[in-house]
């Protein structure tokens, strides 16, 4: 298990949550309370509609309980409640039901009550979507259930005091969603074949060719004790979809509690303590990790692992305090939703016609209903939160979000460390980063589950960070890259354009040189994920990031010379097939060309045809591997590099004076690129092996 403790900090959890936000001194607060309730919300008929497929499933028993697991905080001047439910997802209406009985019975008032799912796939439904309806009698008893969990959370108040704490857990989540091979897409619901990715590949699989997203590791918990050291909650989050297991069950997260309880030394009989996990941003990630072989741990397992971790985290908090800065806002944003054209509703229609009063029994069926639901409800309203504990934030998003995006509100928000609950007050569907829908796949099929608009994700994540500016009482933290060893040797070099390509979000790669020559990704390029593991590219604990390629490409124009030129990048073939890593040209027309063939083999031509076999290297280059490589050219005189060596050199009867300013990479690569730099001069062999010595050796300082 790789884990690296990142923040340690002391807060009291003294919150207010309102329309705008509230600030609390240090001096100014009165004694925090805190009271916590775990409320078993099984089902008590049966059978029970049960969520998370694609088609409808039902129950007949409780395997595990499930539970509204409810704290209530008091700082002297107002409650929040906070609700994490045993649920696949909720509904806003139904949440804003459970939060109009929770009022009634506390007093709490709506806008300060956080109500959130753990996302199990094996709870009674109470929200329709897929091919699964809602479960009329258990969603009538759910919300009663969750007011009465926050009415004896309330009961429970004693004066307490809270610390917090945040540590990475790589080993237990990854990203389940994997980019296909070219000639190995599938299609979507409605018989296109346009599907580049798409999750649960299975392991190993030759169609797939590399995870499509970054992962979010980092496992956020906040401890609250009585003032005399006793646990009273621990709330954690973490960004894993779901185990698995069979209905009706908590899944992982109830396990989890009692392992994190049993190693707190907190199993007490009356349940005065509460341990919860909350769900992070795991859209797209799982705890399946697909480049390995199949290797289960198991449920319990795996939830005692995790809950060692929040351990872990736990014991790192070495004082608990009670008078931090203390806000909340809370704000509302309507979206719109990806209806269905005229001909797909016709389709819709007639299929649903077809099907009658019965539920859909095919994925098409699904997604026929589904369209129609879009259609008679074309956008939606979705109620956004956060929260400031001291240097600790909250973001509260109604959504299932990949975990780029959590990784965006976290670096980005004002404060030092950030928690993210996602499907909270509401479940709006995924919400995919905009170059993911290019991409395809379940994620981003129209439906409930996926239906928002194409700039949902950077709306939201620009309105959260919004609230977090509100109450924190500083603006937004600036993407500011670190430059890695390689990157200042690269950089004093005095390149005319270096694209980094490390870039979170948006279709240009900027110009870490300073000269302002962007480039430009087009569709089907993916963002943010591994580059290259050499030492020469991290800074601290963090690794370099790179782009994938999936059917786009990266180009930029720069008035370089046409006689005198170098690029130098590194690169990682992820198939075995012929692909353009670099050509240089002018109004379309081929130019100078840096290739890839069918046999791994580095090529260099210039214009249309065939390389020349006197410019084609010897080298192999297996797939899957990163390497350097820098084109140099001079006159007509042209040296082709391969992680530091010579591989391509010699006199071409080609004249560079007819070559255009654009620079285009990646044309069918299906693999990754990174740090391109490009020169108006040619780079000497003793800068090529700087460079990559720079990169590689753990020795250089």
């Amino acid at each position: 298990m790789t884990m690296t403790v990142r923040f340690r900090c002391l807060f009291v959890l003294s919150l207010v949550i309102a329309a705008h936000p509230i600030n609390a001194k240090a001096d100014d607060g009165g004694t925090l309370k805190a009271g916590a309730f775990a409320i078993d919300v099984s089902p008590q008929t049966f059978p029970v509609i049960v969520n998370g497929g694609f088609l409808q499933a039902k129950a007949d028993k409780v395997r595990d309980p499930v539970f509204a697991r409810c704290l209530v905080i008091d700082d002297g001047k107002a409650r929040l409640a906070i609700a994490i439910v045993d649920s696949c997802m909720m509904p806003r209406e139904l949440i804003d039901q459970a939060k109009a009985l929770a009022h009634q019975k506390t007093g709490i008032a709506v806008d300060r009550m956080l109500i959130a799912a753990t996302h199990t796939h094996t709870a009674p439904s109470v929200m329709g979507a897929l091919g699964t309806p809602v479960d009329p009698a258990y969603a009538a008893f759910l919300p009663a259930k969750i007011a009465e969990g926050i009415e004896r959370a309330a009961a429970a108040l004693t004066p307490a005091k809270v610390g917090w704490a945040a540590i990475d857990d790589e080993a237990h989540t990854h990203c389940r969603r994997w980019i296909r091979r070219s000639d190995r897409m599938i299609e979507d619901p409605f018989g296109v074949r346009n599907v580049r990715a798409n999750m649960h590949p299975g392991h190993v699989n030759p169609d797939v060719v590399g995870p499509s997203g970054a992962v979010d590791p980092g496992l956020t918990l906040l401890a609250i004790q009585s003032t005399s050291g006793r646990p009273i909650a621990v709330l954690a989050n973490y960004s894993m979809h779901y185990f698995g297991s069979e209905p009706v069950s908590a899944d992982y997260y109830g396990r989890f509690a009692k392992a994190l309880a049993r190693k707190l030394g907190a199993e007490a009989k009356d349940d005065s303590f509460v341990a919860i996990m909350s769900q992070g941003t795991s859209g797209d990630q799982q705890w399946m990790d697909y480049g390995k072989p199949s290797s289960n741990p198991g449920i319990d397992a795996f939830a005692d692992q995790v809950a060692d971790t929040a351990f872990r985290a736990y014991q790192s908090i070495k004082t608990f305090d009670d008078h931090p800065p203390v806000a909340m806002a809370q704000t509302e944003l309507t979206l719109r939703r990806r209806t269905p054209d005229a001909e797909r509703l016709k389709w819709a229609r007639a299929v649903v016609d077809k099907m009658g009063d019965r539920v859909a029994q095919s994925i098409p069926e699904v997604y026929a209903k589904e369209a129609i639901h879009l259609h008679d409800e074309p956008e939606r309203t979705l109620k956004l939160q956060a929260i400031r504990i001291g240097g600790l934030g909250v973001a509260a998003i109604p959504d299932e979000v990949y975990g780029l995006t959590g990784l965006k509100i976290k670096a980005r928000s004002p404060l030092a460390t950030t928690m993210n609950i996602e499907l909270a007050n509401g479940s709006e569907g995924y919400i995919p980063p905009p170059e993911q829908h290019a991409l395809g796949g379940y994620t981003t099929w129209p439906a409930r589950t996926a239906g928002l608009e194409v700039e949902a994700e950077p709306r939201i994540v620009d309105a959260v960070l919004g609230l977090l500016e509100q109450v924190a009482g500083q603006p937004r933290r600036q993407d500011v890259p670190v430059a890695s060893r390689y990157a200042q040797i690269v950089l004093a070099s005095r390149p005319s354009a270096f694209w980094r390509l490390d870039e979170m979000d948006g279709a240009v790669a900027h110009d870490a040189s300073g000269r302002e020559h962007p480039a430009r990704r087009s569709p089907g390029v993916a963002l943010y994920l591994p580059g290259p593991e050499l030492p020469g590219f991290r800074v601290g604990v963090r690794n370099n990031r790179a782009n994938h390629l999936a059917g786009g490409t990266i180009a930029g124009k720069l008035d370089v010379s046409a006689e005198v030129y170098a690029v130098d990048f590194w690169f990682w073939n992820g198939v075995a097939k012929d692909a353009v890593l670099l050509e240089r040209s002018r109004d379309k027309t081929p130019g100078d060309a840096l290739n890839l063939t069918l046999a791994g083999r580095l090529a260099f031509t210039h214009g249309p045809g065939k390389p020349d076999p006197a410019f084609v290297g010897k080298t192999e280059i297996a797939p899957k591997t990163w390497h350097h490589v820098a084109l140099v050219r001079q006159g007509r005189r042209v040296v082709v590099y391969l992680d530091g060596k010579p591989e391509i050199r010699g006199e071409t009867d080609a004249d560079a004076s007819g070559l255009g300013s654009t620079f285009t990479l990646g044309d069918r690569l299906e693999g990754k690129l990174d740090e391109v730099a490009i020169y108006d001069r040619a780079l000497a062999p003793a800068e090529v092996a700087e460079h990559v010595k720079a990169a590689t050796d753990p020795t250089v300082d």
